[in-house]
């Protein structure tokens, strides 16, 4: 459990904030700040009902029927009834650091003092927080555009008491849990799920996870050119300052620290090749444009954590509506991020293709089999798996955000499908995740090929760890799933 307190004001949540306190249990509370603006913008709600002016979802209704005017004993029952039938999400549940990453931004979100709702409302969602009650959320059912709206109504339905969480033991009701829920009051439906949380929830942790990952693949990377005979010639930095993209520059000094001091370098410095494939001598230029562009979504997404993006908004007196709720700018960064994921693990299954193909991958057996040649495959079929996760990532790097289907009969004709985006995203970093410990453990048994030499001291202090030693076909999984679990854990830390 970690001890640490994430103090939320609507203005300066980190992504490793958002890391802390989904993975990490830490507690959040809700600085006085923030308390004093919500409190604010709700006395602004409370004047129109008591003026009775039409405002869209205080006492209006909802999308196509904003024009239907609400009578003030309904009130109450209209925020009810929003979080009730839009609670239409379907499919497998969202993993609990998802799910508590939406409920800390939507929290932030809240208490930035535009949404005129009650304090008392996030102070429930914090609850749920630090209680680790884990709503049962379903991943599919947004489009991304009115605001997440499903997946936000199964967080809210927790907080009116009407919803599931997520357990060890399997899925039950909030009833049987230790917290009172609560009755909503006027706008305060809305504003729990006119968001784009769903989207910035997912983004947030995957980003985060991106920053730690490119470390580890570029080593791996590394690795791999030591192997094979490649020369870090042509990661001279001034080749890189010639071409002054940060991502490359970056990259290309990894690689050199990476490779110092390698005695297998060495080993070959003479020999008369001139240059070596792309795969090898580009790593600079592939993963450094992976990098920017990890950092320009990084940008958005921080920016996105700490607006406020419900409908209406309370500014002073005056209730605006507008359409901070759509998703275009994070499904737009998804899907840009997702090819350039796909790109990044095209070029990592070219390399599994170079250490186990004979006919390039100089002195080391092929497939890197051990015993009888013949009677062992080796890692022979370990490339095929890699080819199946490329095939996969190119169908899901097919953009989510060129697509739009009207919906609440064309009052949101346009929508941005921000959800699907991070939804293939997600499953775009899992493959590539598995891609790189293809990588690692082919590179850690041809490490045992090239001995006595040894590569680099960080090379080899990681291939240390993992240990994946060459021997008669066995059963690899077990080494992949060892391999994986070490990277995950390095990623996650």
């Amino acid at each position: 459990m970690n001890k640490r307190i994430v103090v939320i004001d609507g203005e300066h949540l980190t992504i490793e904030d958002v890391h802390l306190v989904s993975r990490r249990y830490a507690k959040v509370s809700i600085s006085p700040v923030a308390y004093e603006k919500m409190e604010k913008s709700r006395r602004a709600i409370d004047n129109v009902i008591n003026e009775n002016k039409p405002v869209y979802g205080v006492n209006t209704g909802f999308g196509a029927l904003a024009n239907v005017r609400i009578t003030r004993e309904k009130l109450k029952d209209l925020q009810k009834n929003i979080i009730l039938s839009h609670s239409a999400g379907i499919g497998n549940y969202l993993p609990e650091d998802i799910v508590r990453a939406m409920m800390l931004i939507r929290a932030n979100a809240l208490a930035k003092g535009y949404s005129g709702i009650r304090p008392l409302v996030v102070d429930k969602l914090i609850e749920l927080l630090n209680k680790g009650i884990a709503p049962a959320v379903p991943e599919m059912g947004s489009v991304g555009a009115s605001g997440d709206l499903a997946p936000l109504s199964h967080i809210a339905m927790v907080l009116i008491g009407e919803g599931k969480v997520v357990t060890k033991e399997g899925i039950r009701s909030i009833k049987e849990f230790d917290f009172a829920p609560i009755e909503l009051e006027e706008k305060e439906g809305l504003s729990l799920i006119n968001g784009t949380q769903f989207m910035a929830g997912h983004l947030a942790l995957i980003i985060r996870d991106l920053e730690k990952f490119m470390r580890i693949a570029t080593l791996i990377a590394a690795s791999s050119v030591d192997v094979l005979y490649g020369t870090p010639a042509a990661f001279d930095e001034r080749i890189q300052l010639a071409r002054p993209h940060p991502g490359q520059i970056k990259i290309a000094q990894m690689l050199r620290d990476f490779l110092e001091g390698s005695e297998i370098r060495e080993a070959h410095k003479n020999c008369s090749k001139v240059q070596d494939a792309y795969t090898l001598r580009t790593i600079p230029q592939v993963y450094g444009a992976v990098y920017d562009t990890i950092n320009w979504v990084k940008e958005i997404v921080e920016r996105e954590i700490n607006s406020a993006t419900d409908n209406p908004l309370v500014f002073g007196d005056e209730i605006i509506s507008g359409g901070n709720f759509h998703g275009e700018p994070l499904a737009l960064c998804a899907d840009y991020l997702a090819v350039a994921l796909t790109s990044m693990g095209n070029m990592i299954e070219r390399r599994i293709d170079r250490i186990v193909n004979p006919k390039v991958n100089e002195g080391l057996p092929p497939f890197l089999a051990g015993g009888e040649e013949g009677l062992n495959s080796g890692y022979m079929i370990w490339q095929y798996t890699a080819a199946a996760l490329c095939n996969e990532n190119k169908v899901l790097s097919h953009p989510a955000s060129a697509d739009t289907i009207p919906t609440s009969a064309y009052q949101e004709d346009h929508v941005s499908m921000g959800a699907n985006a991070v939804r293939k995203l997600r499953r775009v970093y899992e493959n590539l995740v598995s891609l790189i410990s293809i990588e690692a453990m082919l590179g850690s048994t041809a490490l045992y090929y090239r001995r006595p030499l040894k590569s680099s001291e960080q090379i080899e202090k990681f291939y240390g760890i993992i240990d994946v030693k060459p021997g008669n076909d066995r059963f690899f999984g077990d080494d992949f799933e060892r391999v994986k679990n070490t990277i995950v854990r390095e990623v996650l830390s």
